[in-house]
């Protein structure tokens, strides 16, 4: 593979990491009752998230850049295994905080090495998009 298929690739797995991102926030949410603060700021995210969606949507758009079926679909059963592993236990909440985190870091350092090679790629309309998201992951991070 050359930089811009790996750019493009990249640009694939963020699209997926977004929908599973979607799909655990949407569940989070939903179970979350007694931290109306934590479930209004993932309601938040749960919109930035679907911007982001929209976002990539459009690099990939623009790029002639084809979704992976596979990899949105396999995101979304990931996300739906990690859901059911939250239903039942009562520190749900301790557990969800601590998965959020952790994928917050992981969608961080995915979005950090995507600019890089944007940059590498010379798209650089999409370098500013690229930024936005990373600094809205790093808020939700915090």
């Amino acid at each position: 593979m050359n930089r811009i298929e790996h750019y493009h690739d990249w640009l694939r797995d963020a699209h997926a990491m977004e929908k599973q991102a979607e799909k655990m926030l949407e569940s989070m949410a939903s179970r979350i009752e007694n931290y109306p603060e934590l479930r209004s700021r993932i309601e938040q995210h749960i919109s930035e998230t679907k911007n982001q969606l929209s976002q990539l949507e459009s690099i990939l758009d623009r790029n002639n850049i084809s979704r992976s079926v596979i990899k949105d679909s396999m995101s979304k059963m990931a996300a739906f295994g990690q859901s059911i592993g939250g239903i039942f236990p009562s520190d749900e909440i301790v557990k969800g905080s601590i998965s959020g985190y952790v994928f917050e870091q992981f969608e961080i350092a995915c979005y950090t090495s995507l600019l890089a090679a944007a940059k590498n790629a010379g798209d650089t309309a999409s370098v500013p998009i690229i930024e936005a998201i990373l600094n809205e992951e790093k808020q939700m991070a915090e």
